[in-house]
């Protein structure tokens, strides 16, 4: 990364870790981040999928699992080994001023699977749905990007890597959901609900 970049996202993390830091962040961001949070938001997805859309919905729901599952499996198993960049809280350079709000973590820190993950189901989601709930995706965007922002707020990421790990889980997620598509139309030409 060239040294103008590598500094302006220190700066912009300490920005975010440490000036912006106040009781009400400090509360609800650790929450934000956490998946444990969000496993009521991912049992009503699938349940109204599936009671929606019946077959089609379940394999939605497929899709779905399988555009984060490989979004995770990727950015943590092959570009993190691959770029070996220290996480904030490791960082000879931010590790002295880092608020440490969860623990560091294990692992590298580029990209965030955290937000290749939740890019991936937001933007897999907002253009399924997009033709019935055009709602959703700005919806989905705000809520995988208060993810984002939750990782550096805490002090596990830098702003580059949750921004190119959103950019990337978006790529997948748009990849999924176009496959998708396709195979609605195979197998569900005449009664496709998720096309209506």
């Amino acid at each position: 990364m060239p040294d103008f970049l590598l500094n302006l996202d220190r700066h912009l993390f300490y920005l975010i870790n440490h000036d912006w830091a106040n009781p009400f962040f400090d509360a609800l961001m650790p929450l934000m981040r956490n998946p444990k949070f969000w496993i009521p938001l991912y049992v009503f997805i699938i349940g109204i999928s599936i009671w929606r859309y019946k077959r089609q919905g379940a394999l939605m729901i497929l899709f779905l699992a399988l555009s984060a599952g490989f979004a995770d499996f990727t950015s943590a198993s092959i570009i993190k080994p691959a770029v070996q960049r220290l996480r904030p809280c490791r960082d000879p350079y931010t590790s002295p001023a880092d608020v440490n709000r969860v623990p560091c973590g294990t692992g590298y820190s580029f990209p965030s699977t955290h937000a290749t993950d939740h890019f991936a189901l937001a933007i897999f989601l907002g253009i399924v749905l997009f033709k019935r709930h055009k709602w959703i995706m700005p919806l989905a965007i705000l809520w995988a990007a208060t993810i984002c922002f939750a990782q550096v707020y805490v002090g596990v990421h830098f702003p580059v890597d949750v921004i190119l790990g959103a950019l990337y889980g978006s790529l997948v997620g748009w990849l999924f959901a176009y496959v998708f598509r396709m195979v609605l139309k195979r197998y569900f030409p005449v009664d496709n609900a998720l096309n209506a």
